[in-house]
């Protein structure tokens, strides 16, 4: 055995026993760069290889071999056991009961407005109508002009309305979305706009100068109010089960003829939206032909809805953010 063989085999020994004996990661590292490092005890042991005859250096290269992949086998499974010694170790100082219940975090609830926008446009939605919008900040031609209701119209009393020193106005209903929509789309239509409006109420347990309106419009040939009533009593079919509902004539400037409707419940009529059909001056306004076109138009309160489907019997509980209201949706 040459001399070199007996550094080799003697590395290997050293390696093992030193490897075996290292206490963390850290220090078999360290132990790596002493045997198998650029200038390790390895690399310093094969500079020997020069000395050697021709015939001898097959042999030592190939045991000088078999000891580096010994070495590295130990390396390896010397930090396989370090880093399970970790985990373990980990585990014991975080020990976690699966059996215990988790921290509960309240999560949070669907607001009754919200939860009642939603459900009426599923219904029209599902009827094949397309949601709308409009800015809530209007011009006074598209919240009363184009919907019939001239500046000397006695009917603007009935919408005391919010003006702003530009001229501007906050709607006082989701009715100029249609004028909008009308203006960018030819015929036939199906919208429903959902949105916020605003008027000069008093507030008290039922009235709010900030709500909630949700308005349907049609636009077709060959449109009558019998179109109106059976779209009518599908929504209110859907929102309060198979009752009573009636058509009382009213007035609108935007329709005509014009209705409200009213659904028993509980005992009692309850007057729950307004509708007609598209008065032929709406239809001109937006350059339609009435003499081609008819169409009718429906709109609702959705603080109304929820008073009467939730029980509530102050609108303004609506808008105080009480979560004990608040958690019972």
């Amino acid at each position: 055995m040459t001399d070199l063989e007996t550094q080799l085999t003697t590395l290997e020994q050293a390696a093992q026993q030193t490897i075996s004996d290292a206490a963390d990661l850290d220090q078999l590292e360290q132990h790596r760069i002493q045997f198998l490092g650029k200038r390790g005890q390895l690399s310093q042991i094969l500079k020997g290889m020069g000395k050697l005859d021709a015939a001898d250096r097959p042999r030592i290269g190939a045991i000088a071999n078999q000891v580096k992949e010994a070495v590295q086998s130990c390396l390896e499974q010397k930090r396989s056991d370090l880093q399970n010694e970790q985990i373990q170790a980990r585990l014991a100082s975080e020990t976690l009961d699966v059996t215990m219940p988790g921290t509960y975090t309240s999560q949070g609830h669907v607001h009754p407005l919200n939860g009642m926008i939603d459900l009426a446009l599923d219904v029209f939605v599902g009827l094949g109508y397309t949601v709308a919008r409009g800015p809530e900040m209007e011009s006074d031609y598209y919240n009363f002009q184009a919907l019939n209701t001239p500046p000397d119209h006695p009917a603007r009393d009935m919408a005391d309305t919010f003006y702003l020193p530009d001229g501007n106005l906050l709607r006082t209903h989701t009715s100029s979305v249609q004028i909008r929509y009308m203006e960018e789309h030819d015929p036939p239509i199906r919208i429903v706009a959902p949105g916020r409006c605003y008027r000069r109420d008093t507030e008290d347990a039922t009235h709010a100068a900030v709500f909630h309106q949700i308005e349907l419009l049609a636009i077709d040939k060959g449109l009558t109010f019998t179109d109106l009533r059976g779209t009518i009593k599908v929504f209110l079919e859907r929102m309060f089960g198979d009752v009573p509902i009636r058509f009382r004539a009213s007035y609108f400037p935007f329709t005509e003829p014009s209705a409200e409707v009213d659904v028993q419940w509980k005992g009692r009529w309850l007057e729950v939206l307004g509708c007609g059909m598209v008065d032929p001056n709406v239809l001109k306004a937006v350059g339609y032909d009435p003499e081609v076109y008819t169409g009718f138009a429906a709109g609702f309160g959705v603080e109304r809805f929820a008073m009467v489907l939730h029980q509530i019997d102050d609108i303004r509980r609506l808008y105080t953010s009480d979560l004990r209201f608040l958690k019972q949706f």
